[in-house]
């Protein structure tokens, strides 16, 4: 005879009690408990002065300074004292820092290139081994960039012309474009820039890059000029951390910063594998944003800077070189990448969360952080490093598309789903890698997309050699559902798309 089994006790509980407990949703409890843990103390505590305070009546009041205990003297003066370091408080406030708005540069048609044409280009160049052509082949075909992406056209001709005429050529038209574009779409006159901040890693022409901007649009004589090179793909967001210490100090301004990169004579004509990374990943691209400190900017603005934290790991050796400049054997120029990079980029990005997440994180989850640090320090259990939960903080990531080994790292390490993913993946795969201009192209998708909402928090963040490891929060001031001159406008519709692993080249 078979033995009757008893029904567990799940079983026995209603489907919604059973859904209510599985771990997903016990977390969204607890979490919801920890963060209007204020709003739930308070309510008991009202239902046991209530009886005390319904008593009372307007004859109570007005014989309220009669009291003696009521001293209207110490009133006034505690009064006086309290206003006084308000005041003071508000007037130390640190000035709000406005997105006004900004522009990313989409080249013309004559300068898109297939992977196809890329890799003749490559071959045609008569420097690199049948090895070093197969080499590059296979990463063009795993480096999740499609074939609309941009070259300058010193790269696409026949031969190839790297010379510091075309380079300056590359950078005129880049930087000019986004510029010309951030000027139409704010109806700012250039004479009203009182600061002006430009990025690029590697080419330094003289005059700088900001002289030719300010030659170009006739700005100010006063106009406060920074020329950052060398600081890699996360410079972007150091000249937004920069300008926001200058406005802190310059009432009533406003300040451009122009980010880019330049390809044309930073191309690797040699056969140092390390060094042929940059020849698949980065394409042309640049944007230009404006920002202001002046509180009547607030209702035309897009966003408020609420947080910068930058991460520098330049004093350790392995960091510091780990992305170098250098020449090869045969003398040839090239950025290297060594094998410990993305070891290196870990380690940046949990000093940088770490000091990140408690500005931004939730009490419920820096409460389970703290636990698990406890847990292992004090302890000495075994257990894992508790990650934060940065969805509950954030409700937009956009992620430096420096490849897709990177993104799918930070996709395992912050637990994000495709959804949040899907910025970073399809800024690589339609624009490449675009240096540190690459956040403001993927922040141009989720407006295209329509998902920003009034409220809504965005998280940049972006790694660059040295190594840095850089992040910048914003808070959207006002729900953007119509965007103009965008560079997805044209063609959002057809986002996303599935990225394989491995594209072939077609011929």
């Amino acid at each position: 005879m078979a033995e009757k089994v008893a029904p567990s006790v799940d079983s026995r509980l209603p489907s919604y009690l059973l859904k209510l407990l599985k771990p997903n949703y016990m977390k969204l409890l607890y979490h919801h408990v920890i963060s209007n843990a204020l709003y739930l103390c308070l309510g008991p505590l009202l239902v046991l002065l209530f009886p005390r305070l319904s008593t009372l009546t307007l004859a109570d009041l007005r014989e309220l300074p009669n009291q003696p205990w009521v001293n209207l003297s110490a009133v006034v003066t505690t009064s006086t004292l309290l206003m006084a370091v308000a005041t003071l408080y508000a007037m130390s406030r640190p000035r709000p820092v406005y997105l006004v708005d900004f522009s990313c540069y989409k080249p013309t048609q004559a300068h898109m290139a297939s992977r196809g044409t890329i890799m003749e280009q490559f071959e045609k160049a008569g420097t690199f081994t049948d090895e070093t052509v197969a080499f590059q082949r296979k990463m063009l075909e795993r480096c999740g960039i499609g074939d609309s992406s941009y070259f300058p056209r010193s790269l696409l001709c026949t031969p190839i012309d790297m010379s510091h005429r075309t380079a300056r050529e590359e950078a005129e038209t880049v930087m000019f474009g986004a510029t010309d574009e951030l000027f139409q779409k704010t109806g700012l006159a250039a004479a009203d820039v009182s600061i002006l901040v430009v990025n690029c890693s590697l080419y330094h022409p003289t005059p700088s890059y900001t002289s030719m901007i300010v030659n170009r649009y006739k700005l100010r004589k006063d106009v406060l000029s920074y020329n950052l090179g060398g600081m890699g793909c996360s410079a972007g967001l150091i000249s937004i951390d920069l300008v926001k210490n200058l406005l802190q100090v310059h009432p009533n301004s406003f300040a451009m910063v122009v980010s880019t990169e330049n390809m044309t004579l930073n191309a690797y004509l040699g056969n140092n594998r390390s060094m042929l990374v940059s020849n698949s990943l980065f394409r042309l691209g640049g944007a230009a944003v404006l920002l202001s400190n002046r509180r009547s900017d607030r209702r035309r603005s897009k966003y408020q800077l609420v947080h910068t934290v930058r991460t520098h790991r330049g004093a350790e050796d392995c960091s510091h070189s780990c992305v170098m400049q250098e020449e090869d054997a045969e003398g040839k120029v090239g950025v290297a990448l060594s094998k410990e990079l993305m070891v290196v980029a870990g380690n940046a990005l949990k000093a940088n969360i770490s000091t990140l997440g408690p500005l931004v994180l939730p009490m419920s989850e820096q409460l389970l952080f703290l636990a698990a640090m406890l847990l292992r320090k004090v302890l000495k259990l075994k257990i894992r490093s508790y990650i934060p939960d940065f969805k509950l903080a954030f409700e937009h990531f956009c992620i430096h598309a420096g490849g897709r080994a990177v993104l799918d790292e930070l996709e395992k390490h912050l637990e994000l789903t495709p959804w949040h993913m899907e910025p970073s993946r399809m800024t690589l795969h339609r624009f490449g890698n675009t240096s540190s201009s690459s956040l403001w192209y993927e922040l141009s998708y989720i407006e295209a997309k329509g998902r920003i909402r009034r409220g809504d928090r965005v998280w940049q963040i972006a790694f660059g050699s040295g190594f840095k490891c850089n992040s910048a929060v914003w808070r959207a001031l006002n729900t953007i559902l119509a965007v103009h001159k965008n560079p997805w406008s044209d063609e959002i519709h057809k986002f996303p798309v599935h990225v394989p692993k491995v594209t072939p080249i077609l011929p």
